[in-house]
């Protein structure tokens, strides 16, 4: 495992967030349990001597003065424990008198007797004997009924057993605790790794994919959050290559969109221009022909705008109440011709019955103007265009059928995204529709879209009818998206 630690780094929060304080939290207790078992480990000595001491003590502290020194030698002669403590019986001067150890007394420094003259009963003392050993000793002065010190019993036990004990307990726990932290940072590290890895492949393909490289992705297989983070980083990878496509053939075909009309307009002018006082028949074709391309240009540019609008909220909408049989005769009509010219029966069939919807009656118009201009680019001559006008339920259907090319079932889900062409082989910028269906949304209807391949097409548009009686229609102007 090989992990980088830098500053602000998520290894690095781990070290300070996490593994420095269970490291401070497992030294705290490893101070606490060592102190806890050295007064464990003395305390239990203490009163194991203590108990030891009380054959001495209770009976001594019964004897008279002249009883004290005879029943002393007897006590330490008959005493069953010498090799695990030393019991000492002092005078009143706190001279050693005997010893369970049969030694005499080889040091007149006794802190412990000191303590316990000081205190008036008892004293204890830790330190190291003459011979460097660590001991531990305790006196307990004796008093006749006079509360006065007639004598003492002093033991000393040697701490070596009880110090290899607190050592060995200790370095158990400290061992213990080296080894938790020792896991703790393996497995840390690991942990770590597996996140600290993965992001850095995540940031290095982000990168990839923000300097325009679509096609790279990420290679992590994990039932983890950063596995869900790399699927969609993936998942946004192929949308942006798909978004990069079609937003390359966009510029392609609005390219050749524009192209073609200014062509024909820059080829026609001229000929017009050389022409005049010669040809006027020639003049006169030349300019209905710009005009004509001119408006085709126009319609374009006003169908890009709109969708500049829409991308940023401000495709406005101006609402009242208005008929609509009137507005799509408006719209048949300006197709008739063109229909004609193209040999493609065109019909309209509208409803026995006056319909009033409320909205903007220019974007509805906008609305069937480039349903039926789709119909006619997608069909074929002999070919025919039905609209029909239905009154359902509150609601009225407008139909536009055809019987053009279609359109592939793999393709007809996606007819209505932006940039989306299905069949790049007729004119047109493929944003149209798009924008017909953002303005039909933001009239409460709807836009459908039914449509077999081979056979034709059928796009259905549904608003809303406005009751004459209706009191509460809405007020003012509906600003969009």
């Amino acid at each position: 495992m090989n992990i980088e630690i830098k500053f602000k780094s998520v290894a690095w929060r781990w070290i300070v967030n996490v593994f420095l304080v269970m490291f401070l939290v497992i030294l705290a207790l490893e101070v606490i349990f060592c102190f806890s078992s050295r007064t464990f480990y003395l305390t239990k000595a203490q009163t194991a001597a203590e108990e030891y001491a009380k054959q001495f003590i209770n009976p001594l502290s019964n004897c008279t003065i002249e009883e004290y020194h005879s029943s002393a030698k007897k006590y330490c002669e008959e005493f069953a424990f010498k090799q695990q403590i030393e019991i000492q019986v002092l005078d009143a001067s706190g001279k050693m008198i005997i010893s369970t150890t049969g030694f005499e007394q080889t040091s007149s420094q006794m802190p412990d007797y000191d303590k316990a003259l000081a205190a008036g009963s008892e004293g204890v003392w830790t330190g190291k004997s003459t011979a460097g050993e660590k001991v531990l000793c305790e006196t307990v002065l004796l008093k006749n009924q006079n509360d006065s010190v007639f004598g003492a019993v002093r033991w000393v036990i040697s701490l070596s057993e009880v110090t290899k004990h607190i050592i060995w307990t200790c370095g158990i726990a400290i061992g213990i605790g080296i080894a938790v932290l020792v896991i703790t940072g393996f497995s840390g590290v690991y942990f770590i790794t597996s996140i600290v890895k993965p992001i850095r492949d995540v940031s290095g393909i982000s990168r990839k994919i923000a300097m325009g490289d679509f096609d790279s992705r990420i290679d992590i297989n994990s039932n983890t959050e950063i596995g869900e983070l790399c699927d969609s980083i993936n998942y946004m990878a192929s949308e942006l290559k798909q978004a990069e496509n079609l937003k390359n053939d966009f510029i392609s075909s609005v390219s050749h969109e524009l192209r073609t009309p200014l062509t024909a307009i820059r080829g026609w002018a001229e000929t017009a221009k050389m022409s005049i006082g010669y040809d006027e028949e020639t003049v006169k074709k030349g300019l209905d022909v710009v005009l004509k391309e001119s408006e085709r240009l126009h319609g374009l540019v006003e169908e890009l705008l709109d969708f500049s609008r829409m991308q940023s909220g401000r495709l406005s909408l101006s609402f009242e109440e208005f008929e609509l049989i009137p507005v799509l005769n408006e719209a048949a009509d300006m197709y008739r011709e063109l229909a004609k010219k193209q040999n493609i029966e065109l019909t309209y069939l509208p409803s026995k019955d006056a319909v009033l919807c409320y909205g903007d009656v220019n974007r509805i118009k906008q609305v069937f103007i480039n349903v039926i201009d789709n119909a006619l680019k997608y069909n074929l001559s002999g070919g025919q265009i039905l609209i029909e006008q239905r009154n359902e339920d509150g609601c009225v259907q407008v139909s536009i059928s055809d019987t053009g090319v279609g359109i592939a079932a793999q393709d007809l889900d996606r007819v209505k995204e932006k940039f989306y062409k299905a069949n790049k082989q007729v004119r047109g910028s493929g944003i149209g529709l798009a924008v017909a269906d953002e303005i039909i949304k933001q009239h409460n209807g709807l836009l459908l879209v039914d449509s077999t391949e081979g056979i034709g097409t059928t796009v259905t548009v549904v608003l809303p009818i406005v009751e004459k009686t209706d009191e509460n229609l809405p007020e003012g102007e509906n600003n969009g998206l």
